[in-house]
């Protein structure tokens, strides 16, 4: 394919000078070191069909003088950037107003010319196969959609280009955007265009091949979630590749709120992740034209509102037959888009179906030296092998992942679409009126609608797992990111497992067949004894960890087996791990409870190291324990029995230690090396098993103490859409008589000017922002409050530990010199056993000067936890 090895801003500039006509244009080629224009260029203004087609052509009028600073060449690419938002706000003047027939129901739907290099980059074997007068290549379609999504259809004068040209769309690909960088909307979608391009090429396929192009069978549907959150440097890569312009849309159509700015151009450029431009060329295997439509929400609405304006806005216009969703940052493999495609040609009764996702690790896997990448790889591989083979056996899949899934459109029509679009927050039919548990149920958004699909009355739709079609996407590198995705997934898990187990029931208005049938209730079972472990995986872990340390630090006394790994020491060192380990667990509820994520970076970093550091000792321990199990035996009168272990429990045999291992170790080498794919073992598993107590002790805090969080952990934003002109349409008296629409009528060389600066925008070499790390006041005032909690706590925690905890007792040399400090001798000291603590303290009335005037118990020197607790009340009797 070929690209610009290195950055060189491409000379876009259109081919006549300011002060010629456009009407005098001559067909030359672009002067640029991209070489854009493959073929001549042709007469774009020279016909008066073209100019009656463009509402934006003058006749012949030349550009304005406030737009010339615009092809300024000279221009550096560090101000372009710093000048862009500008530059899109003031680049465009206000011109003559132009009179035109809408549809009947006035909607604003226009057509704009592209600028010059992108249409001369078509290839001509595309170009000359249109229809006839068609403006595919040549125009961009511009909608104002004041609409809801469900009312965006054609009885309302609505449509898209695929549907005006009769065309059967096979394939519809929605790609989400919230408010990702370009790097990562050019890695998403510039692996579409080349998975596009391995169906278009196809010569066995019977078909893609039978009836009309390949490549006019599908459709990308670009998802937009606001047009304040987006990155504005995002709307410059769409509008290098054609299908978006500065300065068109419209914030009201005769006074009605935009909902929704809808693009549609056909394209055959793409831009990379590296920020290289790649274009067609005859001799080189080109991308084939996509078709593609930009809807950009006005306002941010969340996904289910996007997944509304993909399925139920475009779909039932377009009719798809299989609808694949994308979230942008993630990378679909060459060939993953076919594969998904064909197992549902291949099986009429599959509704739904996912990929291998798997996180992305950067150039060279680097990303692996972050552990809490490292871990989530080997969680997304052991899903991939293990959960989604299993699920697809019964025929349902519990979640069908956001980042790379695909549905049959005509299988999710009816109840499933209901039921998941009551999520959306603009949905008319009472969203704010649903219970907590309910709003919970749509921040796992897949989960509800895989369940309804799988469920679905009257049908027998199943839902299976394909493992050719991969994918990479982007995950959370850092902890404040995690917690808050892990948040909404394990919300929503809990709610969705709620559901199914209340709506079981709906499973026997199906049409499946009696084995499906019973598949399905083993896999309710397992799913609720899943469910049910891991809600006292808080418990398990704790009682696992002071059990096994205790074990190794208190072997028997006749035993010639010394505590390990600190000998006698040992007792005194796993209690303070104990309670450290205890104290954090208490520490995460009240950062839980009185702060949020962003306000406590370095108290959630510090208890990620805690818990792995303890989580490390934990497993030295079980490996020391398996090995003296398996080798230092002390043989009782039992020869399968060892008096070490047996102390604790019963008869334990070789069989058992070798089953338990295999059954929690085994099963994930095995998973690696059936699926021909263990390499992630060795890269990842250490790092997972690092972290693994912290997804129970952190996450799981977190996630149900913030139940009540039903957001998407997006940040409040201002309304952008302010600075957006508005398009007055007037009716007249009669229905078809003209009306009269404000809009811009600019000429192709400013369209052409504008479109140089975009494209050295574009093609910027990319800088990563830093994140924010600056903490709002409330932030400040919930930290100070955090910390008072926690040390009130903590500090009279210790004092009833230390008191009460007799693992303290090894430090009874210390209560000697201790007590003398206060005048205390050991004489007055009695070893004659513990009863006589049973005898309260004494002392002589008033104010005593000596000891001798205080009156203590016999005492047990061992005994060092109450004689701690002496030690400051003799303090402040001596003061008082």
């Amino acid at each position: 394919m070929p690209q610009s090895e290195n950055f060189t801003p491409p000379d876009l500039s259109p081919p006549f000078s300011p002060d010629q006509s456009p009407t005098a244009l001559r067909p030359q080629r672009l002067r640029s070191p991209v070489n854009l224009a493959s073929t001549d260029t042709y007469s774009v203004c020279g016909s008066s069909e073209d100019q009656s087609r463009n509402p934006r052509v003058t006749n012949g009028s030349a550009p304005p003088r406030h737009l010339r600073h615009v092809r300024d060449r000279h221009l550096q690419s560090k101000d372009i950037i710093t000048n862009a938002r500008k530059q899109r706000k003031n680049s465009w003047t206000r011109y003559a107003h132009r009179k035109f027939k809408p549809s009947q129901c006035l909607v604003f739907s226009v057509d704009y010319l592209v600028p010059s290099a992108i249409r001369n980059a078509v290839q001509a074997k595309y170009r000359d196969d249109l229809e006839g007068g068609s403006e595919e290549f040549t125009h961009m379609r511009y909608t104002a959609a004041t609409c809801d999504p469900d009312d965006f259809t054609l009885k309302n004068g609505y449509n898209l280009r695929p549907a005006m040209y009769n065309r059967h769309t096979e394939l519809a690909i929605g790609i989400t955007y919230f408010c990702e960088d370009r790097r990562m909307l050019s890695r998403s979608l510039h692996s579409v265009m080349e998975n596009v391009r391995d169906i278009v090429n196809l010569k066995m396929s019977e078909f893609w091949n039978k009836g009309s192009s390949a490549w006019q069978k599908i459709v990308v549907c670009l998802l937009f979630d606001g047009i304040e959150p987006c990155d504005k440097e995002t709307l410059d890569v769409l509008a290098t590749v054609g299908v978006y312009q500065d300065g068109i849309m419209k914030k009201d159509v005769d006074g009605k709120e935009t909902v929704a700015h809808i693009f549609e151009y056909t394209t055959q450029l793409s831009v990379t992740s590296s920020q290289q431009l790649v274009h067609p060329l005859d001799d080189h295997p080109s991308f084939s034209p996509v078709q593609m439509i930009l809807c950009l929400k006005q306002k941010n609405s969340q996904k289910i509102n996007s997944h509304r304006w993909f399925f139920s806005g475009f779909g039932r216009i377009l009719n798809p037959e299989v609808c694949v969703v994308l979230d942008v940052g993630t990378r679909i493999l060459p060939g993953s888009l076919l594969c998904l495609w064909e197992a549902f040609y291949n099986d009429k009764d599959l509704g739904g179906a996912c990929g291998e996702v798997y996180p992305w690790l950067g150039p060279g896997w680097r990303k692996l030296f972050n552990p809490l990448v490292a871990a989530q790889l080997f969680e997304y591989k052991i899903s991939s092998g293990l959960d989604k083979p299993m699920e697809s056996f019964f025929g349902y899949l519990t979640v069908l992942p956001g980042a790379f899934s695909a549905y049959r459109f005509r299988a999710i029509v009816g109840r499933p679409l209901e039921q998941y679009f009551r999520g959306d927050p603009t949905w008319i039919l009472g969203f704010k009126r649903q219970t907590v548990l309910q709003k919970n149920l749509y921040l796992a958004e897949d989960r509800i609608l895989c369940f309804e699909l799988a469920f679905k009355a009257g049908s027998k739709w199943h839902s299976a797992s394909v493992k050719a079609a991969k994918g990479e996407t982007d995950i959370p590198e850092h902890v404040i990111d995690f917690i808050t995705q892990r948040r909404r997934w394990l919300n929503g898990a809990l709610a969705a497992v709620t559901y199914s187990v209340t709506h079981f029931r709906q499973l026997y208005q199906s049409s499946h067949n009696i084995l499906r049938l019973a598949l399905f209730h083993v896999q309710l079972l397992y799913n609720i004894i899943s469910f049910t472990l891991s809600w006292f995986n808080l418990a398990t872990f704790l009682l696992t960890i002071f059990i096994v340390t205790d074990i190794s630090s208190s072997p028997p006394a006749d035993s010639t087996i010394r505590p390990w790994p600190f000998g006698a020491a040992t007792p005194i060192f796993n209690a303070v791990l104990q309670t450290v380990y205890f104290l954090t667990i208490v520490f995460q509820f009240i950062l839980a409870l009185g702060t949020r994520p962003k306000g406590q970076v370095w108290s959630y970093i510090v208890s990620f190291l805690i818990f792995g550091v303890i989580q490390l000792y934990f497993i030295m321990n079980v490996v020391y324990l398996l090995a003296v199990a398996l080798l230092h035996k002390k043989s009782s009168s039992n020869a399968h029995s060892y008096a070490y272990i047996t102390t604790f429990y019963s008869e334990i045999g070789q069989l058992t230690i070798w089953i338990t291992c295999g059954s929690v170790f085994g099963v994930y080498f095995a998973t690696g090396f059936l699926n021909f794919d263990p390499w992630y073992l060795f890269l990842a598993y250490p790092q997972y098993l690092f972290i693994q107590s912290s997804y129970t002790n952190i996450i799981n805090i977190y996630a149900f103490s913030n139940s009540h969080d039903v957001s998407w952990g997006g940040e409040g934003r201002v309304d952008a859409s302010e600075a957006l002109p508005s398009a007055t349409v007037t009716k007249g008296q009669k229905q078809q008589s003209p009306v009269e629409v404000e809009m811009s009528d600019v000429s192709q060389a400013d369209i052409d000017s504008t479109f140089e600066a975009t494209v050295k925008r574009a093609l910027t070499p990319f800088t990563e922002k830093r994140r924010d790390a600056n903490r709002t006041l409330e932030d400040q005032f919930k930290d100070f409050r955090t910390k008072l909690v926690s040390i009130y706590i903590f500090s009279n925690f210790v004092l009833c530990l230390v008191v009460m905890n007799d693992s303290f007792d090894a430090l009874k040399f210390m209560v000697s010199r201790d007590l003398g400090l206060f005048g205390v001798k050991n004489s007055t000291l009695h070893s004659s056993g513990n009863e006589d603590w049973d005898r309260p303290l004494t002392c002589s009335p008033g104010k005593f000067e000596t000891t001798q005037d205080l009156v203590l118990p016999d005492l047990d020197v061992g005994d060092f936890g109450m004689l701690s607790f002496t030690i400051p009340w003799i303090f402040l009797q001596q003061i008082l």
